[in-house]
């Protein structure tokens, strides 16, 4: 199972809607609260819901940050963008 990095902050009717979406496909959320830590907040106070992808670059932990999800968007089309960048499977 693909695990993403799911950065939100408590109250964002955005980051509950994509989480709802997100909690019907098969991947697993390291869910980070942006109000607990600055450089996060920082990083996306504007910007949540944030998703990235964990990448291992030789025991250097980095992530790419995904294309923003449209809130409007299917769960279908949801599953579709994250296969572009996860690899697939079904949803």
């Amino acid at each position: 199972m693909t695990t993403l990095i799911f950065y939100s902050k408590p109250g964002c009717h955005l980051c509950e809607g994509l989480e709802e979406k997100l909690a019907e496909l098969p991947v697993q959320l390291e869910k980070r609260d942006i109000t607990q830590n600055e450089v996060w907040f920082q990083k996306y106070q504007y910007e949540v819901p944030v998703l990235c992808l964990p990448v291992d670059q030789s025991a250097e932990h980095t992530e790419q940050p995904l294309p923003r999800v449209s809130p409007r968007a299917s769960v279908q089309k949801l599953a579709q963008m994250l296969q572009k960048y996860v690899g697939p499977f079904e949803a």
